[in-house]
């Protein structure tokens, strides 16, 4: 097995994925986003069942992570749609990252660079009373394309291992 093989590669690759993908669930939790939780949960536990089998030389473990890939580009597609808001997707909708659970926010809403948080005060009379109103203002960057580029970065990785 020479230093630069497929399968080295391969193992390099879904490493990276799984450092990616763990940062990415982090936020993930930190937004309440359940549907991304549970895709990244997924993704975590395929994207370790392929590291073995290129590891351990399983290749139905490897075809599994392969098919898997290809819904997870899909995936993140559908993500860099949804923050970009194209076609009748918006990103204001609950249904679609929490289930109508919990309100729908990324983490990077709130807390992306250089973003300002303040309390509307009185809040609307529309405002659900567990939740906070607020104004964000001064972001170097907008949430949306924090998240665009968290799917962007999942689209390399998953298009790099063919």
């Amino acid at each position: 097995m020479g230093c630069c093989s497929g399968r080295c590669t391969l193992a390099f690759i879904c490493g990276m994925q799984l450092i990616s993908i763990l940062e990415r669930q982090i936020f993930d939790f930190l937004g309440y986003q359940w549907a991304p939780i549970l895709t990244n949960f997924i993704h975590i536990i395929t994207v370790i069942l392929g590291l073995f089998g290129t590891v351990q030389f399983r290749p139905r473990y490897v075809t599994g992570y392969a098919v898997w890939l290809v819904l997870w580009v899909a995936w993140n597609v559908f993500i860099i749609c949804f923050y970009l808001e194209v076609g009748d997707l918006s990103k204001d909708t609950d249904l679609i990252m929490t289930f109508n659970i919990s309100m729908h926010r990324s983490w990077w809403m709130e807390n992306g660079p250089g973003c300002r948080v303040t309390p509307v005060t009185p809040p609307p009379s529309w405002a659900p009373e567990d939740h906070r109103y607020i104004s964000i203002a001064g972001c170097l960057l907008e949430y949306q394309y924090v998240e665009v580029a968290h799917s962007s970065l999942q689209i390399i990785l998953a298009v790099s291992t063919v």
